[in-house]
């Protein structure tokens, strides 16, 4: 049985007259206890997933289920428990309070989820060794390192003890050695406390170390596959995660070819037209800026 269950998930945006369609029918299970990279290009709806299943946005159509609980039909109070109670958020952009100190910053979700004094100290002196920062508990956001302050934020995350972890894009400010040290703690956690974890990511070494990749297009899951599989082609030839961009920007500029041509010999208006060719340039230039930040 999936612990996470989507199905059919659809958000729309309203952007002045413009309708922007962020997830068109994605469906996607994650089983409990599973570690899972959701990867694509920019825009491709990525950061929206996360929210809704995290309770921070609501979907047009669909559902997403945790356990037994539908979250899209939850109620303003009851969105409110559901991210105390079951989901940890690490965002890129960390959410520490600058003015508190590290351990500070980990009973914060305590104190507001009315934890007793004395239950926080120990789990934040808990927490804070798991991460390996029990020697930084004073210190400041601005007087830790990028990675440091990363890890606070795991605790963070963990102080109430959600049984699912969500994280958008937690190395992206990060370098290479100090990823992999994130990377290694998210696993950990995910072996030793049984979370389910849903990680957003550009970054390679962050799939590697996960079970399964989910790769979102345009809105909906277009394939599943573990590490291994993405880093061998179909014939078993080494494939970079780079040559699987470029290969899908090869694709789309033949889309849009086809397209000018279907217009030029009047088969489609110009509306939709004009429309599609937007579609299919965002695309292209989301995908090109992915190959960009990899080096390529």
């Amino acid at each position: 049985m999936a612990f996470i269950e989507v199905k059919d998930l659809v958000r729309v945006y309203r952007m002045g007259n413009v309708e922007v369609r962020a997830l068109r029918g994605l469906s996607m299970r994650v089983k409990e206890g599973e570690i899972v990279t959701v990867m694509g290009p920019s825009g491709a709806g990525k950061t929206t997933l996360l929210n809704i299943l995290g309770g921070l946005d609501r979907a047009t159509a669909g559902e997403a289920k945790v356990g037994d609980v539908d979250v899209t039909f939850l109620e303003r109070k009851q969105l409110v428990m559901y991210r105390r109670r079951v989901v940890g958020h690490i965002f890129q952009t960390l959410n520490l309070v600058p003015t508190l100190s590290a351990a500070e910053n980990v009973a914060l979700p305590m104190i507001v989820g009315q934890v007793p004094r004395s239950e926080r100290k120990e789990r934040v002196e808990s927490l804070l060794e798991t991460v390996q920062l029990t020697d930084r508990a004073g210190h400041k956001p601005d007087e830790l390192s990028g990675g440091e302050q990363q890890r606070v934020a795991i605790a963070a995350a963990l102080a109430n003890d959600p049984p699912i972890l969500l994280a958008d894009e937690p190395t992206g400010e990060l370098d290479s050695e100090t990823s992999q040290i994130i990377v290694d703690f998210l696993v950990r956690i995910n072996k030793k406390h049984k979370k389910t974890i849903i990680v957003v990511t550009h970054n390679p070494i962050v799939a590697a170390a996960t079970k399964r990749i989910l790769r979102i297009e345009d809105g909906v899951i277009k394939a599943s596959y573990t590490p291994a599989d993405l880093a061998a082609g179909a014939e078993g030839r080494t494939v970079s995660f780079v040559d699987q961009l470029q290969q899908r920007i090869r694709k789309l500029k033949k889309e849009l070819s086809a397209l000018d041509d279907r217009f030029r010999k009047r088969r489609i208006e110009g509306d939709d037209y004009v429309d599609e060719r937007l579609r299919l340039k965002a695309a292209i230039r989301g995908l090109e800026d992915e190959v960009h930040r990899h080096g390529g």
